[in-house]
């Protein structure tokens, strides 16, 4: 196996379903404490509980303290007054019908220049198959994914079938996204939405004939936690993937678990100077 020799480390905060996170109330919460310095910051969505303009310039401000040189965010089914078409199927008598509007200009204005956030544009998706009346949801069986192959790091809101989405005594992720992972076979899959299937995993694929394929090294380890314990993942490129289930939120809703740390060797130049 060959390693590339251009490849440079990005360190990667990665976090999701933070639901109206405030670190006032959240006793214990390894959110609280102070974070490294990291390139990337990754929040794979359910920024909020149930939408609402002050709940997003809230997250906004959550994003805000932490030193990252790029924030990359995408929504989840709880952020509802993001998936315009959601909220106009959906609109209640005392609801507002301009707030999609409201909101994504809040999520792209001052607020989210101040935070140093984006939503990220490569590949990432807040969908997930329908999960009761929420927004951003698919029939499942239906064929959305068309991930590239050849991408370092898919972003989605939901995981993929039969990968930390266990729930309810079953597995509950999508099929069609697992099928379109594996066609691509990321470097890193980061999600979140089940609760209960917070953790990482190193999936490792059917081999393909390549013996040149690139090997790299990253270290996998918690955030804002004490005697931190650091995993190290060998991952050769297209035939096996780092997978994370970044839910901050357990699966009793409150915020017991960390962010994840990792450490990716990337090909192509480091984001800080």
């Amino acid at each position: 196996m060959a390693t590339h020799s251009h490849a440079v480390v990005t360190r990667f905060l990665i976090l999701s379903d933070t639901h109206n996170f405030e670190s006032e109330t959240a006793e214990g919460c390894p959110l609280k404490q102070q974070m490294p310095r990291v390139d990337v910051l990754l929040h794979c969505g359910d920024l909020t509980q149930i939408g609402g303009l002050s709940a997003y310039k809230g997250a906004l401000r959550m994003l805000e303290p932490f030193d990252a040189e790029l924030k990359l965010v995408i929504a989840g089914n709880h952020d509802i007054s993001l998936d315009g078409e959601y909220w106009r199927a959906h609109l209640e008598d005392d609801d507002e019908p301009k707030e999609h509007d409201q909101v994504v200009a809040i999520m792209t204005g001052p607020l989210a220049l101040k935070a140093n956030t984006t939503t990220f544009t490569i590949f990432v998706s807040p969908y997930q198959p329908e999960c009761g009346e929420w927004a951003f949801g698919y029939q499942r069986g239906e064929r959305i994914w068309q991930i590239p192959e050849g991408v370092d790091i898919v972003v989605t809101h939901g995981p993929p079938k039969g990968i930390l989405d266990f729930a309810r005594n079953e597995t509950v992720g999508c099929e069609a996204l697992f099928q379109a992972v594996e066609r691509s076979r990321p470097l890193m899959h980061c999600f979140g939405h089940i609760h209960e299937g917070y953790g990482t995993e190193n999936r490792v694929w059917e081999e393909r004939n390549d013996e040149a394929a690139e090997r790299c090294t990253a270290s996998v380890s918690k955030a804002g936690v004490e005697d931190v314990v650091e995993d190290t993942v060998t991952l050769v490129r297209g035939k096996s993937t780092l997978t994370v289930n970044a839910a901050i939120m357990d699966e009793h809703n409150k915020p017991a678990n960390a962010p994840w740390l990792v450490e990716l060797p990337l090909r192509g130049s480091k984001l800080r100077p």
